[in-house]
């Protein structure tokens, strides 16, 4: 079997937190036992973790040149792995993949969470001993629980987190292929090939996104979320949408726009679209220095990491979307529900926050090897060195004390703001290498845009466009001519000035 990662990216601790990673130079049973056990108990729900055997460690990083695992001792190891883990109760065996990296052979023991917590392993190998632990993780050690926590281990014994549980109205054929294959793929995982050539479900189980039984054989919340074309068949509302107020709260204009489909695509779309169409720059020259001022509205990386982590933290049995409202002077994020209790309302005002446990531990899993999102506890600390350097002012996050919703909520830079204090996000003088075409080929269907191009180009080329010019350059009727212009100044770029019978149509500034 193979795991859904590689060995080189375990190595670099970049996609998988050190917490979460032991190095063994050999097989050793009568410690790497209780961290097997500990892994499956997953108390914090942080995913499982990892063992790579045949690799020298210091101070939990791997020293190098790596040593590898002699040939001879392959099989042995592998066969004692068996049976050592027989000794774990209930019954829990960690997925097993032989690695070869810089010609050297190793042993990788994928340990996700298991479902049926707590877990026990003998305190000894001794034959006599007859004392179990219920192990845990505790940073990057494996120890034994205090009362308190083993407690909280047994309260956990039936509440396997909603992503990693089997959805018994979905069939393996809900599951893409494609999409399986291009994920395996992009995170250049041994399991591609098998995904290319072997047996499907095989492959499935071998990523633990479908049930383990083999008499019924159902996909886990987590696959579909991540690879079936319509996930909100199974999850309403796994969606997100971005709305645009561009004349304020009270105006008439609203841009809304909804990105569906596997949530790690529904992310990227959002994020890219973000970027096209919300995010501008703006340079300021100054008479006594040659160096101009550069800044962002709002910084893409700031953007990028709040909506990431909403994604990664909200609640996907609870039928709302993710919504991202632009208004004039902000940018909120809003997902439900709020964060885990161990997240203070005061923590959240001073930046300092300690996610105890995390409510969707596969979800996290997936999107920090497609490097959709960093390690634990690491998105307040990019969000604000993001906005340090770009000049923006603090964010503000917001929850209530039923922890019912989460807002994360960027302001824009002061730089955008009018002289009068108003605050907008299309100053006359902000610079925005985007052209409308580019925009617009965004914001609008496919084959509404090919149909009103002419006329955009007109509008770029001229500043602006009458009804009469419409109809010359795209060559409709006077009606379809309006029709086209109606649905430019319905995206909120374009703008109509003057009367109905003389009016002109021109670039919203």
């Amino acid at each position: 079997m193979a795991i859904p990662t590689n060995i080189k990216t375990l190595l670099s601790g970049d996609v998988v937190e050190w917490a979460r990673i032991e190095f063994k130079e050999t097989w050793d049973p009568a410690t790497s036992l209780k961290t097997i056990c500990a892994f499956a108990n997953d108390l914090d729900n942080w995913g499982g973790g990892y063992i790579v055997i045949g690799v020298k460690e210091n101070n939990g990083r791997p020293i190098y040149p790596l040593q590898g695992i002699p040939l001879d001792k392959l099989d042995a190891y592998q066969k004692d792995i068996f049976a050592k883990c027989k000794l774990i109760r209930p019954a829990y065996t960690p997925i097993i993949d032989i690695a070869t990296y810089q010609d050297k052979k190793f042993i990788i023991l994928w340990c996700p969470g298991g479902d049926s917590r707590p877990y026990s392993s003998p305190k000894t190998m001794a034959k006599d001993n007859k004392e179990r632990i219920h192990y845990i993780r505790k940073a990057s050690n494996t120890v034994e629980p205090s009362d308190d926590e083993e407690k909280d281990l047994f309260s956990l014994a039936n509440r396997v987190p909603f992503d990693d549980r089997v959805n018994h109205q979905a069939e393996m054929s809900d599951l893409n292929i494609t999409l399986i294959q291009n994920y395996l793929k992009e995170v250049n995982s041994s399991l591609y090939e098998k995904a290319r050539t072997g047996d499907f479900v095989e492959v499935c189980r071998d990523m633990n996104i479908i049930s383990n039984l083999p008499e019924y054989t159902k996909p886990k919340n987590v696959g579909l979320m991540f690879f079936s074309m319509e996930p909100d068949k199974f999850f309403p509302y796994t969606q997100i949408d971005v709305v645009q107020f561009p004349s304020g709260l009270g105006g008439n204009d609203i841009i809304e726009k909804t990105f569906k489909g596997p949530i790690q695509q529904q992310l990227r779309d959002a994020l890219q679209y973000i970027r096209n169409v919300i995010i501008t720059e703006k340079v300021v020259k100054h008479p006594d220095r040659a160096e101009a001022d550069r800044f962002f509205n709002f910084p893409y990386a700031a953007v990028e990491e709040a909506l990431s982590n909403a994604v990664y933290h909200r609640a996907y049995d609870e039928r709302e979307p993710i919504e991202v409202r632009v208004e004039n002077d902000r940018i909120e994020i809003v997902s439900f529900p709020g964060p885990d209790r161990s997240v203070t309302i005061e923590g959240l005002k001073s930046y300092r926050v300690s996610n105890r446990r995390y409510r969707n531990r596969r979800i996290g899993d997936f999107l920090k090897e497609l490097h959709l999102t960093e390690g634990r506890n690491t998105g307040f600390k990019k969000i604000l060195d993001a906005l340090e350097a770009n000049g923006s002012p603090k964010p503000e996050f917001e929850t209530d004390d039923d922890r019912s919703y989460f807002i994360s909520r960027l302001f824009i830079h002061e730089g955008f703001l009018k002289k009068t204090g108003e605050r907008s996000l299309n100053e006359v003088s902000e610079k925005n290498e985007r052209s409308l075409s580019e925009v617009l080929s965004e914001v609008l269907k496919q084959s509404d845009f090919c149909k009103a191009q002419k006329i955009i180009r007109f509008i770029e080329e001229n500043g602006e466009i009458t009804p009469k010019d419409a109809e010359m350059v795209s060559g409709k009727s006077p009606a379809t001519a309006r029709r086209y212009l109606k649905m430019l100044v319905g995206t909120g770029y374009v703008e109509a000035v003057g009367n109905t019978n003389n009016s002109v149509y021109r670039i919203r500034l």
